[in-house]
């Protein structure tokens, strides 16, 4: 196998759920390889250093091997090595701020638009650290 697509080998490896997923993320630049941006359709070759941003952790995978087929967890090692610094995987255990909206009792479920402000707010806080 020479060559793999970028998105295929990504979920192949059980970093995305789907392609779409994983060629999602990389045209929102989520994804670089070797430090540089790229499309979904980049071949991956061994020896790549493949960067994901989820939220506010930054994983870091070696291509090890390719492979075109969704593996089997257990075979994954096989394929890929998690290089992701310890100090990325601590960022998980910092407790997220916390932020409490006060509605008056009886006034019900948050509507669209409120739903919408708080997801908002939310997105900010959670992100707010990356940059």
């Amino acid at each position: 196998m020479d060559d793999v697509r970028l998105d295929k080998y990504l979920w192949a490896v059980r970093v995305f759920k789907t392609r779409s997923d994983a060629a999602e993320a990389i045209r929102n630049n989520k994804v670089t390889v070797n430090g540089s941006s790229a499309k979904p359709s980049r071949e991956v070759k061994i020896g790549d250093r493949i960067s994901v941003r989820r939220q506010a952790v930054t994983y870091s995978y070696k291509v090890l091997d390719l492979v075109s087929s969704r593996q089997p967890a257990k075979n994954v090692p096989a394929y890929c090595l998690d290089i992701t610094p310890q100090e990325e995987l601590d960022k998980l255990n910092v407790p997220r701020e916390t932020i409490f909206v006060f509605r008056d009792r009886g006034t019900g479920r948050p509507t669209k638009k409120e739903r919408r402000e708080l997801d908002d707010l939310m997105e900010a806080v959670l992100y707010d650290d990356e940059e």
